[in-house]
């Protein structure tokens, strides 16, 4: 496994002074999918009238359109907090756009103290996320002030 510490920094540097939303989430996703090991999907989703609605992302192809309330993206909305979830099995309603995701994080991304999307990790392996869950949040708070 990979040191994740440097994680926040390296973000802040790479999205430093750019204010287009692609741009910055383009990069976002890619650095992530490139820095954090054991994922097979990393990107965003990004609240337009209503649904969650996919941005860009590191991956196979995934659901365009996800419900708010619905899955662990829609539920981290709607409960405006992030959620790890060690085994997708276990989550009552967990919309499988990957067979092969077994764990998951969502983080609500916020502008302006509103939520307008997520920053979706996927993973093959069972419960990867709660020992780095700190560090990908602040690493999204890094991607929030390009946003």
């Amino acid at each position: 496994m990979k040191n994740l510490s440097k994680l926040p920094r390296t973000m802040a540097s790479l999205l430093e002074g750019e204010t287009d939303l692609v741009a910055c989430l383009a990069n976002a996703s890619a650095l992530i999918f490139d820095v954090v090991d054991e994922l097979n999907w990393a990107g965003f989703y990004l609240l337009k009238d209503g649904e969650l609605v996919l941005g860009p992302f590191q991956g196979k192809p995934a659901c365009v359109r996800l419900k708010v309330g619905k899955g662990v993206c829609g539920t981290a909305v709607a409960e405006g907090k992030s959620i790890v979830v060690a085994n997708v099995h276990d989550f009552v309603g967990h919309i499988a756009c990957d067979s092969a995701s077994l764990s998951e994080m969502v983080v609500p991304l916020k502008k302006d103290g509103k939520i307008i999307g997520v920053l979706d990790l996927d993973s093959p392996k069972v419960n990867r996320f709660e020992d780095i869950a700190d560090i990908i949040e602040k690493t999204a708070q890094e991607i929030e002030n390009c946003l």
